[in-house]
């Protein structure tokens, strides 16, 4: 069931994460430009709507769809989304929550069942009335039925918001949220369910308290303050720089090893952001837009223009209350913990968060790779794909070759095939990508070789950095699962201790999935070391089990500086 519930709250955010810079942008624009705004501006006040009606749906959708089938799949979402927003004056979020993904699902359906039936030379034009038919009865379909669907199940929300407003109830949230962030399900509640309702409420008064429910840092900082003053040894340390980690980069998560620790202050967090909504609710302050991360700065930024001295007070509060219940719970039910291993549990649950198995140590055959690439990614990159993925599965290889543009090949791809002449931009695209060069896309005896290097395993033989090679410091990263928080942290850390070295050096942060393959060191949790190598096999792989831990760093500034 939690796997269940995770699942389904990452696809949410997944679709929402990817814009909020679009959704603190419109927020700008409404927070300075409407008529309550600080800059009131009747010209300006005209982009508000659309960016609320259209674009931020659309974006939704296109970002759902390209999660399931990638840019074609997105296209489809938006396209379904359209048809939805179109019914209706009222911001449909949560119609491009539904249309976005299952847009997309339906074209990679549609492609599977034409794959091996279209003649050669009639891909492109195939491809392209494809989608354009299924988008065409998927606006109509939209239109028709699920926006009524839609509309009904937001009236439904509103209504039961509105009662939990009316009767003062609004602060239970808390209960939900609080225990929900410990399962990594923040983002689910806050992108999935708070903002959709909150942009509507935006609509009708120009905030909305909803913004804030999640985003308050107010409760995890009163958490910490507890552990600074009641604390000892490495906990009392870690909870300092913790506090400015949380309040002023919004990086919650940065307090969950230390609730871990002692469960029990769950109720103090509990208990403080319930104080924190009823705040809200009393002074009817409230966000123009998401906050996100919930830092204080992303925060007051958002701040609807009436509504600073609440926002202001509902933390402080929340902040005061957390500390005060926490400090009696640590006084009379702590227990020493182990701050390593709570941090590793709640790496443990992030990874589940995300739906991450345990990474294999060796890729299977249809794990390859293959992108079929030339300038436009259409017409003669389709037919040689279509090619190559015929001859592939007569050579019992179940692999489908996409085709792509080649400025836009997926930068993992471990085989490119395309034209003599794009050669070079092949490789400065995928530096670590084997390149095939084909001079006639419809010559199959050209696809032998390819063919036989890969039953032969020929086409895996990866280069590596020679230990005589000196390292380039600016091939040097920090990786974790989302490229936000926890990379963040250690990535200034790093970048901290090598200046203090001597070496003029900031290392970015990344994903691990958008890891540049022509990084040469990455530096990531031990967990994620398997799915380093995978990512990078010709990197060197620093693993380290504490991102704040600073002593773990010092070794891998030893090797740099005398790299």
């Amino acid at each position: 069931m939690k796997e269940k519930v995770q699942k389904f709250g990452r696809a949410l955010s997944s679709m929402v994460m990817p814009n909020i810079s679009i959704f603190i942008a419109w927020g700008l624009i409404t927070a300075l430009f409407i008529p309550k705004g600080w800059l009131p501006n009747p010209t300006l006040n005209e982009i508000v709507a659309p960016m609320q009606r259209f674009l931020l749906p659309l974006l939704i959708a296109y970002s759902g769809g390209k999660m399931i089938y990638e840019h074609r799949g997105g296209i489809i979402g938006a396209c379904f989304a359209i048809g939805i927003i179109a019914g209706t004056e009222t911001p449909m979020f949560i119609g491009a929550m539904i249309a976005g993904p299952l847009g997309g699902y339906l074209m990679k359906k549609v492609d599977t069942l034409l794959d091996g039936h279209i003649p050669s030379g009639f891909e492109m034009l195939v491809n392209n009335f494809s989608a354009g038919i299924l988008g065409a009865i998927l606006a109509c379909v939209g239109c028709l039925l699920i926006e009524p669907a839609c509309v009904a199940i937001t009236s439904t929300l509103s209504y039961g918001v509105n009662w939990l407003v009316e009767h003062s109830l609004l602060p239970l949230t808390s209960i939900l949220v609080e225990p929900a962030k410990i399962l990594f399900l923040n983002n689910a509640l806050n992108h999935g369910i708070f903002t959709p309702l909150g942009m509507e409420q935006v609509q009708e008064t120009g905030k909305s308290i909803f913004f804030m429910i999640e985003a308050n840092p107010g409760p995890g900082l009163g958490l910490l303050l507890a552990y600074f003053f009641f604390g000892k040894g490495e906990v009392k340390e870690s909870s300092l720089s913790a506090m400015i980690i949380e309040f002023f980069g919004g990086i919650h998560e940065i307090y969950f090893p230390f609730m871990l620790m002692n469960p029990i202050t769950l109720v103090g967090v509990i208990l403080g952001g319930m104080s924190g909504v009823f705040i809200n609710t009393l002074f009817h302050s409230g966000l123009v837009s998401a906050a996100s991360p919930g830092s204080i700065i992303a925060i007051l930024g958002m701040s609807a223009k009436d509504s600073y001295l609440g926002i202001l007070l509902s933390i402080l509060v929340a902040a005061a209350v957390s500390f005060a219940v926490n400090a009696i719970l640590l006084k009379v039910f702590a227990k020493e913990g182990n701050l390593q291993e709570a941090q590793a549990k709640v790496n443990a649950s992030k990874q589940a968060s995300k739906g991450l198995a345990p990474a294999a140590s060796s890729f299977v055959p249809a794990d390859l790779k293959i992108v079929f690439a030339c300038d436009a990614g259409m017409g003669s990159s389709a037919m040689g794909a279509a090619n190559l993925t015929k001859k592939l599965k007569a050579a019992g290889i179940d692999i489908t070759v996409p085709h792509s543009a080649l400025n836009e090949v997926p930068l993992d791809t471990q085989i490119i095939v395309t034209q003599n002449s794009l050669v070079e931009r092949a490789k400065a695209r995928c530096p670590q990508a084997k390149i095939y060069p084909i001079q006639n896309f419809m010559a199959s005896s050209e696809y032998d070789q390819i063919i036989e290097d890969i039953q032969s395993g020929k086409h895996a033989q990866a280069e590596s950095i020679p230990s005589s090679t000196s390292i380039d410091l600016q091939k040097v990263v920090f990786a974790c699962d989302a490229g936000m928080g926890s990379s963040a942290m250690g990535a200034a850390t790093l970048s901290k201790k090598l200046k203090a070295s001597g070496l003029n050096v900031t290392v970015p942060h990344y994903a691990l999935n958008e890891v540049p393959l022509d990084t040469q060191v990455i530096v990531t949790h031990q967990s994620l070391v398997e799915r380093a190598k995978g990512r990078c096999p010709q990197a060197k792989i620093y693993p380290v089990m504490n991102f704040m831990g600073a002593n773990e760093y010092d070794q891998i500034v030893h090797d740099l500086c005398g790299a």
